[in-house]
């Protein structure tokens, strides 16, 4: 009985970071068309990714797996169904939804566009993180690189996370990937808005849901 409860939470919080995981390469896809930066990570490795004439889905999986090593060997508690999940699925979404942003829709790029664009990405990119990280399965490789360092350092995991990505955002910017506004406030701002979704919506409507649903 107790088993078969486990099992059940584990699917769950599985459906739950899957959802979290399609959110979030939504907002990071609505950035891309908008042309507005998309968040250092994703900018970073479409740049590198294009130098080497790898698509995003492609590049971004082989560094997932290179820093996955990383997170093995300083804090594996990070790792989870969630970190396969998100290594694995976001960079093909992000393809997925811009293919579906080109085919279906046209939108005119001007500045209230991209200013509809810049705000509606940041916000969907910060909250779908946020999700699939309240599922409490396992960070990306990408952000439990910023957790293990507060563990070891106990530095606040804001200050770290923005240090974090203002690295990617040189790195970015140094191989020609889309940098833009976006891509700088993803920088100052991800941290401080994925705690804020952490602590004020996503973990009390993923831990509720899941203590229903594992006792109903």
């Amino acid at each position: 009985m107790k088993e078969n409860r486990k099992m059940k939470e584990i699917i769950i919080r599985a459906l739950y970071a899957l959802i979290g995981v399609a959110i979030l390469a939504f907002g990071v896809a609505t950035l891309r068309v908008g042309q507005v930066g998309l968040d250092p990570y994703t900018a970073a490795n479409i740049g590198i990714g294009n130098v080497l004439g790898l698509s995003l889905g492609v590049y971004q999986l082989i560094v997932n797996i290179i820093i996955l090593v990383f997170v093995f060997i300083f804090g594996r508690k990070y790792i989870g169904i969630g970190t396969v999940i998100n290594m694995v699925l976001t960079g093909f979404f992000i393809d997925f939804y811009t293919w579906i942003y080109d085919t279906f829709f046209t939108i005119k790029i001007n500045i209230l566009s991209q200013g509809l664009l810049l705000v509606f990405g940041v916000v969907i990119f910060t909250f779908g993180a946020s999700f699939y990280m309240s599922a409490k399965l396992g960070n990306a490789p990408y952000d439990a690189i910023a957790p293990i360092i507060v563990d070891r350092s106990k530095a606040q995991y804001r200050v770290v996370r923005v240090i974090q990505d203002i690295f990617f955002v040189i790195l970015a910017f140094i191989f020609g990937g889309p940098v833009g506004i976006g891509t700088v406030i993803n920088a100052f701002f991800t941290g401080p808005l994925i705690d804020f979704w952490n602590k004020k919506v996503s973990t009390p409507i993923i831990e509720k849901s899941v203590k229903e649903k594992v006792n109903s």
